[in-house]
């Protein structure tokens, strides 16, 4: 008989369920968006962010009350976490040497302070969140004030909800008259001044109890000098200007949350670092003319749908400066204006 004949198979026989894989030690378990509750999470506010750790403050006001540090969750890497949010911590959060909490959440904000590179950028960067003023501060020189930096900074307060106050430092140096008087029509702004031997701590101080107030200005302005002398125990590092550029130089590289202390009550100082541009490429352009308040009375006159540009047809803000009805300052407002909202055009 021939080999091939022999109907003896030995051979075992196999089908598709026979088959085993080998299971991916890096994904043996299929991912979830499904995340834990976290119901023991504690709220901690934000006092400043260094190179992805987070200096928290734990139990504010209450008895408790301590720093911690921690780290954000990896369900958080895609969302900001700034300076004055009020986030959700878990994980050790006693503030011992060597431990390190975890944020798990951000709590609802009631304000966010972004700008952007430049007014074309739709990036985003946030500054800070749940402040409720901003207190911009300028120098009267040394070097020289920008109103339109300033009308920058009214700008993204206002867009953002946020009352502004406004301090000219080194006042001895020159009067501040003129450069005041571009802000005459802005409604509810108050101001501020110092020089040399005369700060007014006391004054500003009065209106920092019970806010959480942002400390905007050009680098070489004074900011850090002021919040020095509002905060003792701030030790924010002083620099000074360029006589050559008429340029301040950099000194506080980080956001950062100062608690404001006097007999009154208590606040929040957030100091951020100097800059000499304010883009607002975030801004809805609607919002713009609300920054020019005085202005805005007038263009409730304007006819449906106007730019407020040279040459639009029947602009009232723009009759109203040429025939003098907005005072000396009213070319120059007017002027600033149409330069933000020719931006967006």
């Amino acid at each position: 008989m021939s080999w091939l004949d022999d109907t003896v198979d030995d051979e075992p026989e196999f089908d598709e369920s026979d088959v085993r894989v080998r299971p991916n030690p890096k994904a043996n378990r299929p991912r979830t968006k499904r995340r834990p509750p976290h119901a023991d999470a504690r709220i901690a506010r934000v006092l400043g962010v260094d190179r992805g750790r987070y200096t928290v403050l734990v139990d504010e006001e209450g008895p408790d009350e301590h720093v911690a540090l921690a780290s954000r969750a990896r369900e958080l890497r895609k969302q900001p976490i700034v300076t004055g949010d009020r986030a959700r911590v878990v994980g050790d959060s006693s503030g011992d040497e060597g431990t390190l909490a975890r944020i798990v959440g951000i709590e609802e904000r009631t304000s966010l302070l972004r700008r952007s590179a430049d007014d074309t950028d739709q990036v985003e960067r946030v500054v800070v969140a749940n402040a409720d003023q901003m207190l911009i501060v300028v120098a009267a020189a040394d070097p020289q004030p920008r109103p339109r930096l300033v009308d920058r900074y009214l700008i993204a307060a206002l867009d953002a909800g946020i009352h502004p106050l406004l301090v000219v430092t080194k006042t001895d140096l020159a009067d501040p008259t003129g450069f005041l008087s571009h802000f005459e029509g802005v409604d509810d702004l108050t101001v501020f001044t110092s020089g040399t031997g005369r700060m007014p701590v006391d004054e500003i101080g009065r209106h920092l109890v019970g806010h959480s107030t942002v400390f905007v200005g050009h680098s070489g302005v004074g900011k850090s000098t002021l919040v020095n002398a509002l905060v003792p125990s701030a030790e924010r590092a002083t620099g000074h200007v360029n006589e050559v550029t008429g340029r301040g130089r950099h000194t506080s590289s980080s956001t950062v949350s100062l608690r404001y202390v006097d007999d009154e009550g208590r606040g929040w100082v957030i100091d951020t670092p100097g800059v000499r541009s304010f883009g607002l490429g975030h801004v809805d352009p609607a919002n713009i003319l609300k920054a020019f308040s005085d202005l805005a009375v007038v263009a409730e006159d304007c006819p449906r749908g106007c730019t407020h540009l040279p040459g639009a047809p029947d602009c009232a803000i723009i009759e109203a400066v040429a025939g003098g009805c907005l005072g000396d300052r009213g070319a120059a407002r007017l002027d600033s204006l149409q330069r933000l909202l020719a931006t967006f055009a």
